[in-house]
């Protein structure tokens, strides 16, 4: 995903207080570490049930009343509002298991207001854990509509604490401070298996949807076939519903039913992680099969999931995999802020019945065949990709090829100029070809690039298939991100540096930028801040991730070409991809290579640099 100055500005709204972490209670040594069950933790966390296990300072903060709305469902909880000197309290206790590497709080926050004020805190929300204050927010935090906070709580693994909201008003002018969905997720373990060998491995995924006749709803099946590479038997699987970040537990956009193969178990992370029970353990080697009927319902917004009038976007929406390695299943959190997405490379048949008036790009080469009256199905077969992404609409379309033979797709929404998706589509052969030459060829096939000027993301790439502004910068950089998360996996969670500053770094290669500025006005703000944290850290801290992910992250790159030439740096680079081709890049693993490729020690480099790992 590329960072705009619209994706800076919806950044912003979801900026949130930094977490003052607490340390974990001491254990003993003697003590075997405990294996982490995911799970939400919260209770009644949309308030749909009655009150229980809440306990509200007096009857009506858990409401429907008239005068504020829910985030989801009908009940909500109303803190203050009453324009005089008033205190409203919510409260729960909750166990946060022991082992769980990751432990995420999340809420919606609405703030209305009468105060008039830009600068002075009159009324006040204060959302603790223990005796821990998560953030505070006022009257100054006044928005139109919900804004989720999140936060990591890791750090209380173990502990059975109060989770707590207060809301405060002065003597006039009302506040009210509207909570809802509220969730406190658990995933990972400090227990890892076996060995480190990622796994489940070669998943294929058999797909079969119908739509609607504007695109918006879509119903069938999906198969997803795997086989267990690790030496650990494998007793489970986690399928990521990712989409379902974008609706609420009881309205999920993105909806499993009549599992086969396996026993469906707790959805958890916000509904977007769903447990299935394998009917015995796989041993290395042994392969298996689940089934699902699945559906799929886009919701309003120009999103990488959402649709933009009478135009859809479908990014995330089929089921896939989740990945165990060496440190356990991955099963963290949504981000709105950049991407969590860690897969394996994976082959994937999908065939879309759809009304004729609409075309449906998607991951992969396609081919349409007529289907009943009016309609066509487009069935779309990709191979060794991480994940597959559609679009459906009355989209203009044009296409070329590129000078390397790459065929390229442009389709574009009503509203794009013919001149525009003309100039997309000559950025789009010659970005593909500037990236092949660089790092090896293009191996998808076809390549489809989405362009809707509404995307209030910029871009978000998906294999073989992206979404983009009208941008020459910004599809460029899309299109790179086919070598660096495509075909050079990682996990996007735990370091988003390894795909988004190598892609801005070949982003600006392709563009002949040589970096020289990169540092002007360079400033960190914090000895916490690395190139390399997570994007957990990112989350708390949202203002400032493009800054070092794209802006830092790409000139350390620059920086680490000027030390060891620019001949010894592409080489690298291009060596570095074929040797993890279809593969999955880590930090270490990058590091060493670049060691490698040099007799200079870049032991006080990657110090200056912040490159941790």
């Amino acid at each position: 995903m590329r960072s705009t100055p619209h994706k800076a500005l919806a950044a912003s709204a979801f900026a949130i207080a930094a977490l003052v972490a607490s340390a974990l209670p001491a254990t003993s040594a003697a003590a075997a570490p405990a294996a982490c069950t995911p799970a939400q933790v919260v209770a009644n966390g949309g308030f749909e049930s009655g009150t229980s296990p809440w306990s509200q300072s007096q009857t009506g903060v858990i409401t429907n009343r008239a005068g504020q709305s829910a985030h989801g469902g009908t009940y909500f909880a109303w803190l203050n509002g009453v324009g005089s000197t008033h205190t409203d309290t919510l409260t729960q206790s909750v166990t946060i298991p022991a082992g769980c590497a990751t432990a995420s709080l999340s809420f919606w926050l609405h703030t209305g207001t009468a105060e008039t004020t830009t600068s002075t805190k009159y009324d006040k929300l204060t959302a603790k854990i223990g005796t821990t204050t998560l953030a505070t927010y006022s009257n100054l935090d006044k928005n139109t509509g919900y804004a989720q906070k999140t936060f990591d709580v890791s750090a209380f693994a173990g502990q059975t604490v109060n989770l707590a909201f207060t809301g405060t008003e002065d003597s006039s002018l009302q506040t009210s401070f509207v909570v809802d969905d509220v969730t406190l997720s658990t995933s990972g373990t400090t227990t890892p298996p076996a060995d480190s060998t990622r796994t489940p491995a070669a998943p294929g995924y058999t797909v079969s949807l119908s739509s609607n006749a504007s695109g918006t709803v879509w119903n069938g099946h999906e198969s997803a076939s795997f086989t267990n590479a690790s030496a650990a038997p494998l007793s489970e699987v986690y399928l990521r519903l990712w989409d379902n970040y974008h609706g609420t537990c009881a309205a999920m956009p993105v909806v499993v039913t009549n599992v086969t193969g396996g026993a469906a178990g707790a959805l958890s992370v916000g509904c977007t992680a769903l447990k299935i029970d394998l009917p015995a353990p796989l041993t290395q080697g042994q392969s298996a099969t689940i089934g699902f009927d699945l559906g799929i319902t886009v919701p309003d917004g120009a999103d990488r999931f959402g649709h933009d009038g009478a135009f859809s976007f479908i990014g995330n929406a089929l089921p896939v995999l989740a990945v165990r390695d060496g440190a356990g299943w991955h099963l963290d959190p949504y981000t709105n802020n950049g991407e969590s997405f860690y897969s394996l490379a994976s082959d994937f048949s999908v065939a879309l019945d759809h009304p004729s008036t609409l075309l449906v790009p998607a991951t992969g080469a396609s081919v349409d065949t007529p289907g009943t009256s009016g309609r066509t199905v487009t069935t779309a077969t990709a191979s060794k990709v991480r994940d597959f992404a559609w679009a459906a609409g009355p989209f203009a379309k044009i296409s070329g090829t590129s000078a390397s033979g790459t065929p390229v797709n442009v389709y574009s929404v009503s509203g794009i100029s013919a001149a525009d998706s003309q100039s997309m589509l000559t950025t789009a052969k010659s970005a593909v070809d500037a990236h092949s030459a660089r790092f090896g060829a293009y191996p998808y096939g076809e390549l489809d690039a989405v362009i809707d000027n509404n995307f209030w993301f910029g871009g978000m790439e998906y294999p073989g298939f992206v979404l983009d502004l009208v941008s020459t910068t910004a599809l460029t950089h899309e299109i790179a991100h086919q070598w660096w998360y495509g075909i050079v996996g990682d996990d996007q969670y735990t370091s988003p540096w390894l795909d988004e500053a190598f892609t801005d770094y070949a982003t600006d290669l392709a563009q002949n930028k040589t970096g020289a500025s990169c540092w002007n006005s360079v400033s960190w703000a914090s000895s916490a801040e690395k190139i390399t944290n997570p994007m957990a850290y990112w989350d708390t801290h949202s203002s400032r991730y493009s800054t070092v992910i794209y802006g830092y992250g790409k000139c350390a790159l620059h920086d680490l070409r000027r030390v060891l030439g620019d001949t010894v740096m592409a080489k690298l680079l291009k060596d570095y991809a074929t040797s993890h081709w279809y593969g999955v890049s880590t930090t270490a693993e990058f590091k060493a290579a670049a060691q490698a490729a040099t007799t200079t020690d870049l032991t006080s480099f990657w110090t200056q640099h912040r490159i941790e790992g």
